[in-house]
Order: C-alpha cells, then sequence, then structure tokens
C-alpha cells in the first residue's frame, strides 16, 4: 500500500540547469496544502552537485489526510484519523529535511507505513464467505422441517469460525486475526436458541442435543410455500504487528438467506372405546 508520507522525485542538477540554473524557483504542496518556495541554491549541497550529470534532489511529500465525500473520498472514523496524522508526525521527525540528495543508484529514505493503517487495510479486502447452513428435519421431496419441532441448524464447512489475514508494507508486518461467538438465526413465524455453529444432525442424535435450533408455530403456506430463514455471522477483528503495537479493527457481519419449507402434520386423535370411530 502507499505510504502517507515519502520522498518523491524533485529535481536533477541537468533539470535545474535547464530552468536557469541557480535562479530556478518553484513551489511543492506540503502538508496541510501549504505552497514552499525554493530557489536552486536553496537545495542541499547545491554548489557541489549543481555540474553532476547523475543523482538528484528530492522533496518530502505528505499526501492530503482525508478529502471529503464530496471530492470522491470516503467516511473514516475519528480513531483513523489519530492514527494517520501520528504516521504523518513521525515521519517528520524522522525525516525533518525537506529536500535532500540522492546519490546515483541509491533510493531516498524508505517511508513508513504505520501497523494500524497497513491492518485496517489487509482487513478490508480480506472476503469472508457468506454462511451455508444445513437442517433438520427434512420431509419428503421439498425436505420440509415441521411446525412444533426443534429444527436442527449448523454450519457447513464453507462458513468459516475465524480467520486469518497477514500484510507487510516496508519493515512492518501484521497479523489481523477474527473470530465469530457462532450463527445468529432469525425467521417469520420462528423462535431460534443458538450458541456457537452448531452440530450436524445423523442418525440416532438425541432431541434436544443440538445447540443451534429453530422452532415454527405455522406452516410457510402462507409466505407462498416457504419461510426465509436468516443466518448472520459477526466476526471481531484484531492485529498484532512485528513493531510491537496492536489493536482492534471494525466488526463485519456476513449474511444469507435460506428458503426454507415448513409442513403441518395433521393428526387425528381417536378413542378405542367409541365403537363409531376408527
Amino acid at each position: 500500500m502507499d505510504p502517507l508520507c515519502k520522498y518523491v522525485h524533485f529535481m536533477s542538477p541537468a533539470e535545474l540547469a535547464a530552468k536557469g540554473g541557480g535562479s530556478a524557483s518553484g513551489s511543492v504542496g506540503d502538508l496541510g496544502g501549504a505552497q514552499t518556495h525554493y530557489t536552486g541554491q536553496g537545495l542541499p549541497d547545491y554548489e557541489k552537485h549543481k555540474n553532476d550529470t547523475q543523482g538528484s534532489w528530492y522533496v518530502r511529500s505528505c499526501d492530503m489526510l482525508y478529502l471529503s465525500p464530496a471530492l470522491g473520498g470516503s467516511p473514516v472514523s475519528e480513531e483513523e484519523r489519530a492514527e494517520d496524522a501520528r504516521e504523518i508526525r513521525e515521519f517528520y521527525a524522522s525525516n525533518p529535511d525537506e529536500f535532500i540528495w540522492v546519490e546515483p543508484g541509491a533510493g531516498p529514505p524508505a517511508p513508513r507505513v504505520s501497523a494500524g493503517r497497513l491492518a485496517r487495510a489487509a482487513w478490508k479486502v480480506v472476503k469472508i464467505p457468506a454462511p451455508t447452513v444445513e437442517t433438520n428435519p427434512k420431509v419428503g421431496d421439498r425436505g420440509a422441517t415441521l411446525v412444533g419441532m426443534d429444527t436442527w441448524v449448523w454450519a457447513t464447512g464453507e462458513t468459516p469460525t475465524s480467520v486469518k489475514a497477514t500484510a507487510t508494507a516496508g519493515a512492518t508486518s501484521v497479523t489481523v486475526s477474527a473470530s465469530s461467538s457462532g450463527l445468529q438465526l432469525s425467521a417469520p413465524d420462528g423462535k431460534a436458541s443458538c450458541q456457537g455453529f452448531g452440530v450436524a444432525w445423523h442418525q440416532g442424535m438425541p432431541e434436544g442435543s443440538s445447540p443451534c435450533t429453530i422452532s415454527f408455530n405455522r406452516s410457510s403456506a402462507h409466505l407462498g410455500g416457504t419461510t426465509p430463514l436468516s443466518i448472520q455471522v459477526a466476526y471481531s477483528a484484531s492485529y498484532t504487528a512485528t513493531d510491537g503495537t496492536s489493536g482492534t479493527l471494525p466488526a463485519i457481519t456476513t449474511t444469507s438467506t435460506v428458503d426454507l419449507p415448513v409442513a403441518e402434520v395433521q393428526t387425528l386423535n381417536t378413542n378405542s372405546n367409541n365403537p363409531r370411530q376408527n
């Protein structure tokens, strides 16, 4: 990712001479948009390097912190603003010279990207799959569940319980770790009770042994034949960096919807003492 502050090529001796040598002048945008005017004689070691055929002067440059959304920027938190401002201050403290001379074949001082900004950038590009689940019971050719019964719900292998990502910029590396406490279920006519990511049903599992269920009190006939079961998974995230810093990151919530047929079983109670009932 690009650093907020760095040294950029300003002018070689030949370019300066082409602009009139020692009387050349110009301006460069500095932090906050102020204009700094300079002359060739003001460059470091100007007399020493003015006739060099290689090498260049570089100028310290910092990007504007943020553009307003109306200018194509995006909203940022106060925490992001504070951290990016700290990154700029640290660059200025370690690089106090506005102009520097860079010898042929060398490069300017390496820019520094703060661990927090690197972690935020890495977290923003992480793609967490939407949750996928299986349910039980599955009755008939439509795989319907039943009114009044606990419907087991469990996450499949496409739903991560945790996520980890790493990123490096210059000498700084960060590791982002995210985890979730489990599935969050909701549906019309349904009452959910879910802790964790559920357990897969298999033959012989005792009733009531699932930590993640939803029970329906009405069939899905009035909803067009299926009941939308909404699944959410919220991930909290933090990071650690090789420079010893750490912090938290904005939570991410993934969502999906399963169209679940809910059927109602009709029963008939009979009285064996009544010979007219059979």
